[in-house]
C-alpha cells in the first residue's frame, strides 16, 4: 500500500487510532463471536460499559476483558446512566480501575427512547474535561448543541445518526453536515447504523469516524458484518476525499459530443451516451 492509499490515523485529544471505526462490546452471541467480530472490524478502540464490565472479578474468566485482546484501545463509556452525578461517578470509576482516562460519555434522557438528554451532558463534559479526562460525548444532531459541546471541552462530539439500536441509519443528514462543516474537533457519528451502507454515508458527508455496536452484534452472521462495515468505511473514506460529481437534474452525456459527423440533413447526430 502506498503512502497516498493509506487511511490517515484519528486523532483524539492525545489520543491516536489507526482504525476510524470504533466498536462496542455488548450484546453478541457470545464472547468468542464477539473476539472473532472485532478482528474483522479492523477497529483498535473497543467500548466498554464500565457497568457490565465486571471487573472485581477479573481474571476468573467471567471478566468482559478478560476476553478482550489488551493490543485494543479501551474506550470505556457510562451507558446506562440517567443523571449527570451517575455518569462522573461511572466515568471515574473507569479511571480509577486503570480502564482509561479516555470516556465515551452517555446521559440519558429516559430508556423509551435513550437520546441524550442536553443539560446534564453539557454540565458533565464540562467536568469531566476540567479534570482531565478526554471526553467523547454522546449528542443529538443539534448543530447548536454541538457547537457548546465543543466550547465544554470535549475532544470529539459523537451525533446519533438515529436512536441507539434502531437500525435507521443517518436520519438527518442536513443536521450532520451542519456539524461537521463547523467543527474544529473530530465528529465521530454514533448510534443507528443497521448496515454497511449506513457507515459509508456517515464517511461521505465528511465524518471523521463511525462508532457503531448492535449493527454488528445483532447481525445474522456478526462476524461477516464487521467486515462488511470495515470496507464501508474504508469505501465512504475515499469517496469523500475524492469529491464526488455534482448533481443535476437532467441527464449528462459522458461522452463529448464535440466534432460529431453530421448527417445527411445537416444536422450533428445526437450520439448515444456512453462510457
Amino acid at each position: 500500500m502506498t503512502t497516498h492509499d493509506a487511511i490517515l490515523p484519528l486523532q483524539v485529544g492525545p489520543y491516536t487510532f489507526a482504525s476510524r471505526l470504533l466498536v462496542g462490546t455488548g450484546k453478541y452471541p457470545d464472547n468468542a463471536c464477539m473476539k472473532e467480530a472485532l478482528v474483522e472490524s479492523g477497529a483498535d478502540v473497543i467500548t466498554v460499559a464500565v457497568r457490565r464490565a465486571n471487573l472485581d472479578v477479573r481474571g476468573s474468566g467471567d471478566c468482559l476483558l478478560d476476553h478482550i485482546d489488551p493490543s485494543y484501545q479501551l474506550l470505556p463509556n457510562t451507558a446506562g446512566c440517567f443523571t449527570a452525578e451517575d455518569a462522573l461517578r461511572t466515568a471515574r470509576l473507569g479511571r480509577e480501575l486503570g480502564i482509561s482516562d479516555m470516556v465515551k460519555l452517555e446521559v440519558l434522557s429516559d430508556p423509551q427512547t435513550l437520546l441524550p438528554h442536553p443539560v446534564p451532558t453539557l454540565e458533565a463534559t464540562r467536568i469531566l474535561a476540567e479534570e482531565g479526562f478526554t471526553v467523547l460525548v454522546y449528542t443529538s444532531d443539534d448543530p447548536v448543541l454541538a457547537l457548546e459541546l465543543e466550547s465544554a471541552g470535549a475532544a470529539a462530539v459523537m451525533p446519533a445518526g438515529a436512536p441507539i439500536g434502531s437500525g435507521q441509519g443517518v436520519l438527518n443528514a442536513n443536521s450532520m453536515s451542519i456539524i461537521i462543516e463547523r467543527a474544529s474537533v473530530p465528529i465521530i457519528i454514533d448510534a443507528g447504523v443497521g448496515t454497511a451502507s449506513d457507515v459509508t454515508v456517515a464517511m461521505e458527508l465528511g465524518a471523521d469516524g463511525v462508532l457503531l455496536n448492535t449493527g454488528i452484534a445483532h447481525a445474522q452472521n456478526p462476524v461477516q458484518m464487521a467486515r462488511a462495515m470495515r470496507h464501508a468505511l474504508e469505501a465512504g473514506y475515499w469517496a469523500a476525499h475524492a469529491g464526488r460529481i455534482g448533481k443535476k437534474r437532467y441527464a449528462n452525456a459522458s461522452s463529448p459530443t464535440d466534432g460529431l459527423i453530421t448527417s445527411v440533413s445537416g444536422k450533428q447526430n445526437d450520439g448515444i451516451p456512453g462510457e
